[in-house]
Parts: C-alpha cells; sequence; structure tokens
C-alpha cells in the first residue's frame, strides 16, 4: 500500500524528465533537432565539396607530375634522335669511308651544324627518309659543293673535276630528266653511287633513264648530269 494523499499519488504519475532528453519545451526540442539536422546537412555538403576539391587536387598534382615526367623523358630524346640520324647518315656509305667520315645535318636557319667530327674529305648526312629527294649520303668534299650549287638553283655546278656520292640506304627521286622536277611520281631506287660529272650518253654510250642494274645518266643534257651506278662498289 502505498503511502500518501491523492496529490501524492499525482506527483508519481508526472513522468519523470529521461536523463538522454534535452530539458526543453517540445518546440525547442523540434527545433534543435532540425537546426542539428541542417547543420550536420551543411557539413556533410561541406566535407562532399572537400572531399571532391581534395580529389580534384590530387588528380591536378597527378597530371603535373606526369607532365614533368613526360617532359623530363623528352629531354632525352635530342641525344637518342642524333645518334638515330648518325647511324642512318653512316648507312649510306661503305664502311672503309663511313668509319672517319664526319656526320653533319643542316639546320632549320639552313646552316651546317656537326654531329659527329670526321677525318676524312667525306660527310655523311642523314636526310629524311620519308622525303623525296632527301636520301641519306655520303658525299665527299667536291660532290657537297656540287650539292649546295645544285640547292641554290645555280645555274651550274661549280666544281671543276668529278665528285663521289654513295647512297647506298637507297633514294627517291621524281625525275630522270628533269633536275627541278616538283610533280612528278617517286620514282623508288635501289642502293647506289654516284660520279657527279655531266658525261654524255652519246660518247658514253649509257641509258638515261632508271635501270636496276648496271649504270646510267641522269638528267642528260643539262649541266647537272651524273652517272648513277647501281649497287655497293
Amino acid at each position: 500500500m502505498i503511502a500518501g494523499g491523492p496529490e501524492h499519488l499525482e506527483a508519481l504519475r508526472i513522468e519523470k524528465p529521461k536523463p538522454w532528453l534535452p530539458s526543453l519545451s517540445n518546440e525547442a526540442y523540434v527545433f534543435g533537432k532540425r537546426k542539428e539536422t541542417s547543420t550536420c546537412g551543411k557539413a556533410f555538403w561541406w566535407t562532399r565539396r572537400c572531399c571532391a576539391e581534395s580529389f580534384s587536387g590530387a588528380l591536378l598534382s597527378f597530371l603535373l607530375i606526369q607532365g614533368v615526367l613526360s617532359a623530363a623523358a623528352q629531354s632525352t630524346k635530342p641525344e637518342e634522335s642524333a645518334k638515330e640520324k648518325i647511324r642512318w647518315a653512316l648507312s649510306a656509305g661503305p664502311s672503309n669511308i663511313t668509319n672517319d667520315a664526319t656526320v653533319a645535318e643542316i639546320d632549320p636557319d639552313g646552316r651546317m651544324k656537326i654531329l659527329r667530327q670526321g677525318t676524312n674529305d667525306f660527310t655523311c648526312m642523314a636526310g629524311d627518309p620519308t622525303g623525296i629527294g632527301m636520301p641519306a649520303m655520303c658525299a665527299d668534299k667536291v660532290a657537297m659543293q656540287w650539292n649546295s650549287d645544285f640547292e641554290h638553283h645555280k645555274a651550274k655546278p661549280s666544281t671543276t673535276v668529278p665528285g663521289i656520292e654513295y647512297m647506298l640506304a637507297g633514294a627517291t627521286q621524281r625525275s630522270d630528266s628533269d633536275p627541278f622536277d616538283k610533280t612528278g611520281p617517286p620514282i623508288p631506287i635501289g642502293p647506289h653511287w654516284m660520279i657527279l660529272w655531266p658525261f654524255d650518253p652519246k660518247t658514253t654510250g649509257l641509258p638515261t633513264t632508271h635501270k636496276p642494274t648496271g649504270a646510267y645518266i641522269m638528267w642528260a643534257g643539262t649541266p647537272w648530269a651524273h652517272v648513277h651506278i647501281m649497287g655497293a662498289p
């Protein structure tokens, strides 16, 4: 039996606040929960944004690093390219010539750039294997002068003795008769070497069109006539 009067019983019916609930009114409590939810939402949004920014930053850093590594890798290419040019240039001549030959190229300003200094009178150049009329070659001093005169479109070569030039890696040209043809279909030529001197087909008996073996006169009847001898010497 419970001691006390009705007031005492009524007091017992009043539910005491639970320790885990805030001691606020219902309205205040609900508002607080909403505010808490809103704050959590904002926190989640900022967290998500920060994560996205962090990911973007990491991705950007990765791309920058890759760019640096790529640039570093490319920085080694000029040396590798020079070695390849030397290798290709030397393929144009016989070893007894190329072993001591100078290797050079024409830079973008039209000047001769030495890639490897030699000790004999020959200069080897890689040219452009994918171009027409720009083969790899090894030429002596006279042939180099002949080529320079030709490139500068002089009326005739300034050389006074025959020059020797090797193209043992093959070549591609446009015409057997016109030295300055720029539109004719490409004519592939196998390994050959040349005597750069205006031989006359009438006195030599040599043909004036390309043949895969033997010799023929290219650009006959012009100041730039010269003899092609097919194959290696």
